[in-house]
C-alpha cells in the first residue's frame, strides 16, 4: 500500500471548506448547472476563488428518489473534471460510492474519496482506499436513495446509532487496510433521518466526534432547514432560499471543531468564518 495522503488542511484556522460540484443533471439543489465539463470546471474556479480549500466533485445525486447512473456515465462525469482540476494543482475530493470510480478519480489526480455509503453500497471500495493511501470520509447511511427515507428508525435514538454504524464502518475500513490516519467521519444528515432526527444528532455531534476521527458535515440547503424555515402554511422553504441557515450552521459547527464544512455558498460561509475568527473570543483571530 502507498503512503496516505495527507488529511487536507484549511488556508486559515478554522474547517475545511470543502465546495460542492455537482456534474449532474438531476442534484437536489442545483441539477444540471454544472451537468458539464466546461460548466463544471468554470463553477469549480468561482468556488476557489471565494475560498474553498477543497473540492467535492460528484457525478451521481444523492437527492431522495434519485435514479442512479450507470458505472460508465458516472465516470464521464468526473474524470475529466478532476483531471484538469488536479492538473491545476487543486485538492479534489470525488463523492462516490462505487469502487471503480474511485479508483478512476484518485488515478485522474483526487486526494479524497468521499463515500456517502461509508463502504456498505460497494465494499471494494475499501480495498481501493487501502491500496492507493486516499483519504476517505465515511458517511452513516442506510440505503440508497430512492429508499433510504424508509430506515429512518433507531430503536436506541439516532444519535446513538449513528455512531454505533459509524463504528462498525470503521472497523470495516481497519479491517480492509484502511490506516487511521486516512479516515473521516460524517454523522450523514439527511439520509435515512426525519427532520427533527438531523437536528438531534447535529446537538449530539460529540458522540460521533467521541470516535477518535476528523468529522466533516454536510447540511447545506438540505430539506431539514427548509422545514425549520416553513412558511405558515408549512411548506418548506425552497432549496435555493435556505442558504443564511447553513450559513448560520457552518458557523456553530466551526466553534465545536470539526475538521470539515460542506457547501455549496463557498464565499457565505468564507465570509461568515473570517467574522468569526476576527471577533469570536474562542477562534483564531485574523491578523489586524
Amino acid at each position: 500500500m502507498t503512503q496516505p495522503f495527507a488529511l487536507p488542511r484549511p488556508s486559515r484556522p478554522g474547517p475545511v471548506v470543502m465546495g460542492i460540484v455537482n456534474v449532474t443533471p438531476d442534484s437536489f439543489s442545483d441539477g444540471g448547472r454544472w451537468a458539464s465539463t466546461d460548466l463544471a470546471l468554470e463553477h469549480a474556479t468561482t468556488l476557489l476563488a471565494d475560498g474553498a480549500d477543497l473540492l467535492d466533485v460528484g457525478g451521481e445525486s444523492t437527492r431522495p428518489g434519485a435514479t442512479r447512473p450507470v458505472p460508465a456515465e458516472e465516470l464521464d462525469r468526473v474524470v475529466p473534471v478532476i483531471t484538469e482540476l488536479a492538473r491545476r494543482g487543486v485538492a479534489v475530493s470525488v463523492d462516490t460510492m462505487r469502487a471503480e470510480v474511485a479508483a478512476a478519480a484518485v488515478a485522474a489526480g483526487a486526494v479524497v474519496v468521499n463515500d456517502v455509503s461509508g463502504g456498505l453500497s460497494d465494499p471494494e471500495i475499501l480495498d481501493v482506499v487501502a491500496q492507493t493511501g486516499a483519504v476517505y470520509v465515511a458517511m452513516h447511511w442506510r440505503a440508497h436513495s430512492e429508499r433510504m427515507q424508509e430506515f429512518t428508525h433507531y430503536p436506541e435514538g439516532v444519535v446513538v446509532g449513528v455512531r454505533r454504524e459509524l463504528a462498525a464502518r470503521v472497523e470495516a475500513a481497519l479491517a480492509a487496510g484502511v490506516r487511521e490516519e486516512q479516515l473521516v467521519l460524517d454523522p450523514g444528515l439527511g439520509f435515512a433521518k426525519t427532520a427533527d432526527q438531523n437536528w438531534e444528532l447535529t446537538a449530539g455531534l460529540d458522540a460521533v466526534e467521541s470516535l477518535g476521527f476528523p468529522v466533516l458535515v454536510g447540511a447545506s440547503r438540505k430539506s431539514f432547514l427548509g422545514s425549520l424555515l416553513a412558511a405558515p402554511d408549512g411548506t418548506p422553504r425552497p432549496i435555493a432560499e435556505r442558504e443564511h441557515a447553513g450559513v448560520a450552521l457552518s458557523l456553530l459547527l466551526a466553534q465545536r471543531g470539526v475538521w470539515s464544512v460542506r457547501v455549496h455558498d463557498v464565499r457565505a460561509t468564507t465570509d461568515a468564518l473570517a467574522v468569526w475568527r476576527r471577533l469570536a473570543p474562542t477562534a483564531p483571530e485574523e491578523d489586524a
